[in-house]
């Protein structure tokens, strides 16, 4: 009896952005684990079970797709962007690591998606062109303080900035202390980019400056990329700016 587990991620939304491999991954398994949204992406078999559940129960449902597994179905968890970046791969390591030891022996593959920052920087230009970083500004599994000292090292270090989960109602302040926080340390009229669902039919992509940028600009769906001091605008008769970071450096903030 085979027992496979394959992590999927479905790219941020548009299903044209995702991968032929995780089609495939997707033809070949019987039962799907995964976030309502995400599994509501999919047209399944009449022979292919779909299980849904809350955004918050990553590990219960790790578990969940683990036991199945190893009960010898080809089971696929369902992630939003890529499975690896802030999302369920890393959620079904944990649960592997904590439960028996006979889910070592399940064959895991992590099939990788389009995540949500290249996604919005390719419809803006090039603006993760040179050195950037990913901050989750959700301070559910780590510290407040933890994130604060995370952004002012990587911007005082000259990265551009991508910002995951910036905003939700139960955390409705982190995003404009955020960016209170990256005043102090970086020009005013460095380029932000608030991008909304990325290549979906409602998507909203809004080009300000650092000065400029508000935390009502954005939404759980939105992520949120905040230049270097070296990010340039090339502005366009009758079109949106293009927005990149050269690819050499200087070293010197502007």
């Amino acid at each position: 009896m085979s027992s496979r587990l394959v992590v999927i991620g479905l790219g941020p939304g548009n299903p044209d952005q995702i991968t032929p491999e995780a089609s495939r991954a997707v033809a070949e398994a019987s039962h799907f684990y995964g976030y309502k949204p995400y599994l509501d992406r999919l047209e399944l078999r009449p022979d292919q079970t779909r299980v849904a559940s809350d955004n918050r129960e990553e590990i219960s449902r790790s578990n969940a797709a683990l036991e199945m597994a190893a009960s010898g179905h080809k089971v696929a968890m369902v992630s939003g962007g890529d499975p690896g970046v802030f999302a369920m791969a890393a959620a079904v390591c944990e649960a592997i690591e904590a439960g028996p030891k006979e889910w070592r022996d399940i064959e895991l593959a992590v099939i990788p998606g389009v995540t949500a920052m290249l996604a919005v920087a390719a419809r803006v230009g090039a603006p993760l062109g040179h050195d950037f970083c990913a901050i989750n500004l959700s301070d559910n599994l780590k510290p407040w303080d933890l994130v604060e000292r995370r952004m002012v090292a990587v911007a005082q270090a000259g990265f551009v900035i991508s910002l995951y989960n910036p905003i939700s109602k139960a955390r409705p302040w982190q995003l404009g202390s955020a960016f209170e926080t990256l005043r102090n340390h970086l020009p005013e009229t460095t380029p932000v980019i608030f991008g909304r669902a990325a290549g979906r039919p409602d998507e909203r992509i809004e080009i300000v400056t650092l000065g400029e940028a508000v935390a009502d600009m954005a939404d759980m769906a939105t992520c949120v990329v905040i230049g270097s001091p070296e990010t340039r605008l090339i502005e366009r008769d009758g079109k949106p700016p293009l927005v990149y970071t050269p690819r050499f450096s200087t070293g010197v903030a502007k």
